[in-house]
């Protein structure tokens, strides 16, 4: 059976920053939930407990929420009233549609002193005769009953006549917890039919494969599987008895349909995993042996020929947030296969390619994988030619030319930058063509000659 985990109220305790010991509401409707334990402990603070739809079939574990004013276990397989004396701020208790026949139990809730709406619409005692009157005159605290307000005059009379309904209470229960025990007894006659069938299926197939009948099995493979492609109609005509058979509406029938969804929901999941694990035989290369081109994943890709380098380059548009550990990169001299979550993508090269001498990098910034392949035939190419037939002094040229050529490449443009140009500088020196020893006389003949004029003053 399913009970409440710690886990389970964790999840649901989100708007709490997942704190349950500070935790004053929870909802855990709709969680299959079979028994109610440990709330008690974990969430002394609680004061308000949904626990609709759920297969609990008894209230119990939540006699010390003292600050508990309202609980909701509506849809359930509850049976009687019991176990919230302890919860003595409980104001608001929801019952609707369980299995409460009998009423009687509801006199637990006479402790319950600031109990003012009670819910028990949808139970077997409410088709009581006095039912109503039962409740009124029993909780005298009581404001509302099943969403009708209680009006004083109602309750006088209820009172009035508390002794006569009382006992046609009793005598309605006990009527019922008789009928009750037969359809109890057919529910365990019903599961344990159930049980010897699936027992005796388990122990013909055991049967079927045990060693003294290898020989039988090997004669009957044929048979199997004509039994394997009638399974799916067994399943179905079995779904279709199951739900077309008539059963009361009892804890039991509940439980036990819950029980069958569940099981069918398991084998239909254990069905898609190993479906799952049987992954499907790509053809990538023909019996022929011709490779053929595939893309499984539908990825963007482009083949690039870089001539300058001698190479081919895959760019393939990987998802940018796949981890690299999940793909698998496979060069052949003739084709490249990369596997993305294993799913193949294969290209056929236009040429031959080195497989040794290739390299794979991912992007950071966009994911893709770049797979470069050096080409088997290396190309010659017209520098080349000419380097293996010329002499050294047309290789020291060549080289010259090559580095005036780099210089002109960084060349600077004058006009747009304020620092001197050196090289105008180093021409000027060469068109004068005269060593320092002859520029020192010039320049002190000239200094000679602009001082003619001027007189040596001490006073200046």
């Amino acid at each position: 059976f399913l009970s409440v985990t710690e886990d389970l109220v964790r999840r649901r305790a989100e708007h709490n920053n997942c704190e349950i010991f500070s935790l004053e509401e929870i909802s855990l409707h709709q969680q299959e939930i079979e028994k109610l334990e440990y709330l008690d402990k974990w969430c002394r603070d609680l004061k308000i407990l949904y626990l609709q739809n759920n297969l609990i079939p008894k209230i119990e574990n939540v006699g010390k929420l003292k600050k508990l004013e309202y609980l909701n276990v509506a849809l359930n397989n509850i049976e009687r009233v019991e176990n919230l004396e302890g919860c003595e701020e409980l104001k608001k208790l929801d019952l609707t549609a369980n299995f409460i026949g009998e009423l009687s139990s509801i006199e637990a809730l006479k402790y319950n002193i600031h109990l003012k709406e009670l819910f028990l619409v949808g139970n077997p005692c409410t088709e009581f005769e006095g039912y109503r009157q039962f409740v009124v005159a029993t909780l005298h605290q009581l404001k509302c009953l099943d969403s009708k307000e209680i009006e004083r005059s109602e309750r006088i009379q209820a009172l009035q006549n508390y002794p006569e309904v009382k006992q046609k209470i009793r005598d309605q229960e006990q009527a019922y917890l008789l009928k009750r025990a037969r359809e109890k007894e057919e529910a365990q006659k019903r599961m344990q039919e159930r049980k010897d069938k699936k027992q005796n299926q388990m122990e013909s197939k055991l049967g079927f494969d045990s060693p003294d009948s290898l020989q039988r099995k090997e004669n009957h493979h044929a048979e199997d599987r004509e039994q394997e492609m009638w399974k799916p109609v067994e399943d179905e005509e079995e779904d279709r008895r199951f739900w077309e058979e008539p059963t009361p509406y009892t804890p039991e029938s509940r439980l036990e349909t819950h029980r069958y969804i569940e099981e069918k929901r398991r084998a239909k999941d254990n069905i898609r995993e190993s479906k799952k694990r049987e992954k499907p035989l790509w053809t990538l290369i023909t019996a022929e042996g011709k490779v053929l081109n595939v893309n499984v994943p539908k990825l963007q890709f482009s083949l690039k020929d870089d001539e300058e380098n001698n190479q081919i380059i895959l760019d393939l548009a990987v998802y940018r947030h796949l981890d690299t550990s999940l793909l698998d990169v496979d060069v052949q001299p003739t084709y490249i296969r990369v596997l993305v979550k294993g799913k193949p993508f294969q290209l056929v090269l236009p040429e031959e390619v080195k497989p040794d001498s290739s390299s794979a990098k991912r992007s950071q910034t966009t994911g893709h994988l770049v797979v470069s392949m050096p080409k088997a035939k290396e190309t010659i190419l017209t520098k080349q030619k000419v380097s293996t037939s010329i002499k050294d002094s047309d290789c020291n040229a060549l080289q010259k030319n090559a580095r005036s050529r780099q210089i002109e490449k960084l060349e600077v443009d004058p006009r747009k930058y304020s620092f001197p140009d050196v090289t105008k500088i180093v021409q000027e020196k060469e068109q004068i063509g005269q060593g320092p020893i002859k520029l020192v006389p010039q320049k002190v003949t000239e200094t000679k000659k602009s001082f003619v004029d001027f007189e040596n003053n001490g006073d200046v």
